[in-house]
């Protein structure tokens, strides 16, 4: 497996400079952003680390959700992945982080659809949040690889936006 280089370098030089860290909560995708951030140039300066989870039960203690909440919409929502991406981000001690949450198989919970919700946060303050819907035919290997570079891509923009920001 094999991420755009361009973007993991262009993520990893703001990261760096701004003396930045992050971390990733992780279900749809099943670990692809954690892999994609282990590839990144000094990835060891900036990355934290991240937890993968599966199981209602595991995202609920793992990511501190609200268990009748998370439960009522199988784990699967926006405000789901907003919560995952503010609490991995506490747990971790991280300036960003990111999470997803979604299906990478078409299942009844889903209505036989694949799709991924993923927000992205900075310093305690959700910052994007979108939805990324895929043909119900897809592989499911192939719609976690299509997530993860989605969500690096819009990290990117993220990332590089809050920098101009900043130097205004």
């Amino acid at each position: 497996m094999e991420f755009p280089k361009i973007l993991l370098n262009k993520i990893s030089h703001y990261l760096i400079d701004r003396n930045e860290k992050i971390s990733i909560a992780e279900t749809v995708t099943s670990g692809f952003v954690q892999l994609a951030f282990s590839q990144m140039p000094d990835a060891q300066q900036f990355f934290c680390g991240g937890i993968t989870a599966f199981t209602n039960d595991e995202k609920i203690r793992h990511f501190g959700l609200d268990a009748e909440e998370a439960q009522s919409v199988n784990c699967v929502s926006e405000e789901i992945t907003e919560k995952m991406a503010l609490n991995v981000a506490q747990k971790f001690g991280t300036e960003w982080s990111v999470a997803t949450t979604g299906y990478s198989v078409p299942v009844a919970e889903s209505d036989y659809e694949i799709f991924a919700y993923y927000s992205i946060a900075y310093r305690g303050e959700v910052i994007f949040s979108d939805k990324i819907e895929l043909h119900p035919l897809t592989k499911a290997l192939d719609a976690q690889n299509y997530f993860a570079e989605c969500i690096l891509s819009s990290l990117r923009c993220e990332v590089k936006k809050n920098l101009l920001q900043l130097s205004v």
